[in-house]
């Protein structure tokens, strides 16, 4: 391989593609080239229009060529502080060990490129002397995540012992997640089981859908807890993680959670930003004591009006 440093800018990297690495995907490639970045962080590079190959623009998966040129502009690295800020935070439970939060609609978890601010660590860190670093400078404590616009019970873990414990229960599926959702339609069966593998969506890589080839297993429990002419209320369980769950299983199932935009229809009746989807218990097992623990959060009072505009409506 024939490696061509350019001098007009130190972060700029001109690569000839020799005969052994043909037929490399871009991504791999690079990141193996660069082992300060990982192949997610050179995707995303990639993403950005940073790499050119023969001068054009490519995606993530470009199968190389010989004598290709590649052109890699790796962007400068950004300082970045989190402040501690004072949020008001709905604290559920806290001990040395973990805080628990009854988190609203329309707060972001943890800081993103762009978005630095206001987010629940930064109201975490302005309240706790100590998070656990496991996830690095911008997730300091977070275990699991929410969504922006799904409200409900998260929980933070305060030292690294706690984390690394909560951690393996969510990655044995003994986390106990239960969610309540307002869908769109009529959901005829009381109970059921939905069992969908979830990957990136193909059309639209910023989405994720139901699909399978490079998915992962999702499975979701389903109970009606009350239904309407229009819409059914749900409760849902989680028996897997994946990004966007349940918003994506009801989706497929032509029941997508009202308000969401993202995976749903676009304009509601009840003129909201964001889904009516409520994280309402979530059961884990003490990282220290080994007690189980059961945390709830009540339905915000916008989603109990909601359902009480509909039952008016239909003469409940």
């Amino acid at each position: 391989m024939k490696e061509i440093r350019t001098a007009v800018w130190e972060s700029e990297l001109r690569v000839v593609v020799e005969e052994d690495r043909a037929g490399q995907r871009i991504d791999a490639f690079l990141a193996s080239q660069n082992p300060r970045l990982s192949r997610s962080q050179v995707q995303k590079i990639i993403e950005d229009g940073r790499v050119k190959v023969n001068g054009k623009r490519v995606k993530k998966n470009y199968k190389l060529k010989p004598r290709d040129l590649v052109v890699f502009s790796i962007p400068e690295p950004q300082k970045i502080t989190l402040e501690p800020q004072n949020i008001p935070l709905n604290i559920i439970y806290e001990d040395g060990d973990i805080i628990v939060v009854d988190k609203p609609r329309g707060m972001v978890v943890h800081p993103a490129p762009g978005n630095y601010s206001g987010t629940l660590v930064n109201a975490l860190l302005y309240h706790c002397k100590d998070l656990s670093g496991i996830n690095g400078v911008l997730r300091p404590g977070i275990v699991h995540r929410l969504d922006k616009d799904t409200s409900g019970v998260i929980i933070a873990a305060k030292n690294d012992f706690a984390h690394r414990r909560l951690a393996e229960q969510i990655k044995k599926h003994e986390f106990k997640r239960i969610y309540t959702a307002l869908v769109h339609g009529t959901v005829m069966q009381n109970r059921g089981i939905i069992e969908a593998p979830i990957g990136r969506d193909p059309k639209d890589r910023k989405k994720m859908a139901v699909v399978f080839k490079n998915s992962k297993p999702a499975v979701t429990y389903l109970r009606v807890l009350e239904r309407f002419e229009d819409y059914t209320l749900l409760e849902l369980e989680l028996k897997t993680g994946r990004t966007h769950q349940i918003r994506v299983h009801m989706s497929y199932l032509k029941h997508p959670v009202v308000g969401d935009t993202k995976y749903g229809r676009r304009k509601n009746e009840f003129g909201i930003e964001g889904q009516l989807l409520h994280a309402k218990t979530l059961g884990i097992t003490h990282p220290r004591t080994g007690e189980y623990m059961e945390f709830n959060a009540e339905l915000p009072e916008y989603f109990e009006e909601i359902l009480k505009q509909i039952r008016i409506k239909e003469g409940k």
